[in-house]
């Protein structure tokens, strides 16, 4: 068995990632870290885990490092970048969860992540974990910073255009919508439910650092090229999931049934993207209630002839595929474990 860890065990990733060890045939939980809830059980932080598994949050130190064979960092960034500096080179794998690594380029590093100082070597060292598109390099990677949820759907559904059909793109605009699981469990006036409920809320409408995580890794990673990603971020009455309505403007003459194919091309043999056709159900997808306490992502791609523009969608729950499962789906590839180990439920519907 793999002996794993996780760190930030009371918040929300850190109760997915625990519900998610111990369903898993390979993988044995046998350290819980934070600060804030020492001392207390799994059961007691989140409802529903009701299993003893013996243990309870602990303080992180050194001596972690030989009692687990991977870690999982579901820590704010200044943390990480914290826990990482001490860990390094102790644990054989530390997949973090928080955005502290994300953004290899280090103006823009510090443009969207201002209070996080992070070590510049370490910053070079972490592989970006998105398992479709560098598996290869999850395979023997020490160190694994995963995607933001936005990022990972804005990632996945412009891949096949520029890493798989090598397309120059100019203007890319992303509309997000994201359910209030979104912001953790940090206490807000703007997330209490009289005000979050039914509500549209535009809450960081000029720009998401999500948006320049996913540009900077299409940036080192493309045949192609993106000359300016921006976008506009919406909280919404969902408690998980997340839509991501991605458009983009073609220099060239665009075919419908090409670009499906190219995308079933891209991700065919990946099992956690799902490419849809928008009208293939009886409720138009991609709909982030139809992925939802899944690793899937739906991903539909659509060109806009009145307006000469490929719509891309794309819908996860946010703490599945973009957190914890995404997490767990890395952590398989970087011991040699299938891929889907421990992730194969299916999305629960309606929600």
């Amino acid at each position: 068995m793999i002996r794993a860890g996780v760190v930030g065990a009371s918040g929300l990733a850190g109760g997915d990632l625990i519900r998610l060890i111990t369903q898993h045939p390979d993988l044995e939980l046998t350290f819980l870290g934070g600060s804030s809830h020492v001392g207390r059980r799994p059961a007691e932080l989140h409802p529903g885990l009701r299993q003893d598994l013996g243990l309870t949050v602990e303080p992180v130190t050194e001596e972690v490092a030989d009692r687990v064979d991977v870690l999982f960092l579901a820590t704010p960034a200044p943390v990480s970048a914290d826990l990482a500096a001490l860990l390094a080179d102790r644990v054989p794998a530390i997949v973090d969860l928080s955005g502290a690594f994300r953004i290899r380029t280090p103006e823009l590093h510090d443009r969207w992540y201002p209070k996080v100082q992070r070590r510049p070597d370490l910053a070079e060292r972490f592989v970006y974990g998105v398992p479709e598109l560098l598996g290869d390099r999850l395979k023997d990677a020490a160190l694994i910073s995963l995607p933001g949820c936005y990022a990972t759907a804005l990632t996945l559904g412009l891949a096949p255009l520029t890493l798989g059909l090598g397309l120059d793109l100019g203007t890319v605009l992303v509309d997000g919508k994201s359910g209030s699981s979104g912001g953790g469990l940090q206490l807000r006036t703007s997330e209490l439910h009289a005000l979050r409920n039914g509500a549209i809320a535009p809450y960081s409408p000029t720009g998401h650092r999500h948006a320049a995580e996913a540009s900077d890794f299409l940036a080192r990673e493309g045949r192609g090229s993106i000359a300016s990603l921006s976008m506009s971020a919406y909280g919404v009455s969902h408690v998980r999931g997340l839509l991501t309505s991605t458009y983009v403007f073609p220099a060239g003459p665009v075919d419908q049934r090409e670009l499906h194919r190219a995308y079933l091309r891209f991700y065919k043999g990946h099992r956690f993207v799902r490419v849809r056709r928008h009208n293939e159900t009886l409720i138009p997808v991609p709909d982030p209630q139809a992925v939802l306490g899944s690793n899937y992502c739906d991903v539909t791609v659509l060109h806009d002839p009145e307006a000469d523009r490929i719509v891309v969608l794309a819908a996860l729950d946010n703490l599945v595929k973009g957190a914890a499962g995404q997490a767990v789906q890395a952590a398989n590839l970087r011991f040699g474990l299938p891929e889907e180990s421990g992730l194969t439920m299916q999305p629960v519907m309606p929600a």
